[in-house]
């Protein structure tokens, strides 16, 4: 029995080091082609994608100026 909203699935990197995303996890975090995902990796944890739209909020923080 798996737990509420956790899934798994399996992708297979192709010549050119690409990955397809599953079907069922593109419709599921709504990704479109052409959409702009974040990939994030640790050496001891592996790679997570965070949820669409993440990307945004990192990119603000991390280039936001700072208010006077």
């Amino acid at each position: 029995m798996k737990p509420d909203n956790r899934y798994a699935w399996i992708a297979t990197v192709g010549e050119k080091g690409q990955i397809v995303i599953p079907k069922q996890a593109r419709d599921l975090f709504d990704i479109k082609p052409g959409d702009t995902i974040l990939l994030l990796g640790d050496l001891d944890r592996g790679i997570a994608i965070p949820p669409k739209g993440t990307f945004e909020h990192v990119y603000e923080a991390v280039f936001a100026e700072k208010k006077k």
